[in-house]
């Protein structure tokens, strides 16, 4: 039985937080307690535990063999860190002898003079999808806490950082699109909970079971987890990301809510800056107006009124993001220097447009964002489809002319996002 019968740990307490504690290895129902309500699925078996089965663990955590290299340790203020790198199967449903291989790394980290200690491990799920984990510069935040009770693990997840990255550059070597998605089929939360298996069994001499710490899609991955290998785990902590539950695609629902929170977001940003309003038209009236129907940014790509309102993605959902967003369109254009030289938007302006929508390092998040709101069924485009339920108030170019505000989207409109692999 999985339960939460068990404190929160303090180095998570900030954060929208979820426990859960493994009993036993053979759960047929997961208890989730989130603040006072309870919600109850069964959990699936797959190849995860057959996968399981048949690893080996090494004979101690630094010792290196062909699937497993353990680097020297090294040092950053008050921490010091690990480096390992795996050797994975690509499929784990294939026999390990004849899957492809792929490299897998992830990074230890504990408290200066805690190296030969024995402490729990904890594996860091970052969000994403596509993302790798940032390397600590320093002991602080909650590396800092954890690394008092935790040996913690940065696991790069498959595609991303140093784990065979997936790049522009690197699908490019994809012979069609048909070869790149049966590829991408690979990079989905399952085999992210194969490899932390793969690695769990490796690091510890005693194959204990783990905690778990997933971050946005992190936890996505982590309740998978939960579902396919909770053999492997103690505790389970989730920081803002919990997945649809049950079978199908919720990413329809999702997205509707996502939007009309979008929507209440442009309300506060515009309430806040009443200025940018008009700002904000002008410029989607100069790029409807230019040539093309954009302009062009500095790495060659072109800004066009709905790629503008696509800044939303950071602008409207992080801390700072209202007042970048603010800073950045008070330098959107050139001053006239030069008696009829026409108005244009400064290189100003339209590098830090490029800096808010730089995902071309990680286009696996902008391939993979809807999947992961999929169980067993097609998204069927789900944003592009939702968004036009929307169009009405999300058409910029119409909203300039009417002297609306012009609404910034975000996430939700993630299948417009512009990586060059793409482009014609």
């Amino acid at each position: 039985m999985l339960t939460t019968n068990a404190p929160a740990l303090s180095f998570v307490k900030p954060f929208l937080l979820f426990r859960f504690r493994a009993f036993s290895t053979s759960p047929r129902t997961i208890s989730i307690f989130p603040a006072t309500k309870l919600h109850s699925f069964h959990s699936r078996r797959s190849r995860v535990c057959a996968f399981i089965a048949m690893t080996g663990n090494n004979a101690a955590a630094g010792v290196s063999s062909p699937e497993h290299v353990a680097g020297k340790w090294y040092s950053v203020p008050d921490l010091r860190l690990r480096d390992h790198r795996f050797t994975v199967p690509l499929d784990y449903a294939l026999d390990r002898d004849v899957s492809p291989k792929i490299s897998l790394f992830a990074r230890e980290v504990v408290a200066v003079g805690k190296e030969e200690q024995s402490l729990p491990y904890l594996l860091f799920l970052q969000g994403g999808p596509g993302f790798e984990c940032r390397g600590p510069t320093e002991s602080s935040g909650w590396i800092n806490k954890a690394c008092e009770e935790f040996r913690v693990v940065l696991m790069d997840q498959r595609g991303t950082g140093l784990s065979t990255p997936l790049s522009v550059s690197s699908m490019l070597q994809m012979k069609s699109a048909k070869d790149l998605v049966d590829y991408l089929k690979h990079f989905r939360a399952d085999s992210i909970v194969n490899d932390a298996e793969f690695i769990r069994v490796r690091l510890d001499p005693d194959a204990k079971p783990w905690t778990v710490l997933g971050q946005s899609y992190g936890g996505f991955c982590a309740v998978t987890y939960l579902s396919f290998a909770p053999q492997g785990l103690k505790q389970v902590l989730l920081t803002g990301g919990t997945p649809p539950l049950g079978n199908g695609c919720s990413a329809d629902s999702v997205y509707r809510v996502a939007f009309e929170q979008v929507i209440r977001q442009n309300e506060k940003y515009y309430k806040r800056f009443p200025q940018d309003v008009e700002i904000v038209r002008e410029i989607v009236k100069h790029l409807a107006e230019s040539e093309g129907g954009g302009v062009l940014l500095p790495s060659g790509g072109i800004l066009t009124p709905r790629v503008l309102q696509l800044v939303g993605l950071s602008a409207l959902g992080s801390s700072t993001g209202f007042e970048r967003l603010h800073y950045m369109l008070e330098t959107a254009w050139d001053p006239v220097i030069v008696p009829g030289a026409p108005k244009l938007l400064s290189y100003c302006f339209l590098k830090a447009v490029e800096n808010f929508l730089s995902f071309d390092t990680n286009p696996l998040y902008a391939l993979m964002q809807e999947t992961i709101y999929c169980q067993g069924a097609s998204s069927q485009w789900s944003a592009q489809r939702i968004r036009a339920e929307y169009e009405g108030k999300f058409d910029a170019i119409k909203a300039a002319k009417e002297d609306h505000p012009v609404l910034f989207t975000g996430e939700v409109d993630m299948s417009y996002i512009n990586i060059p692999l793409y482009e014609k």
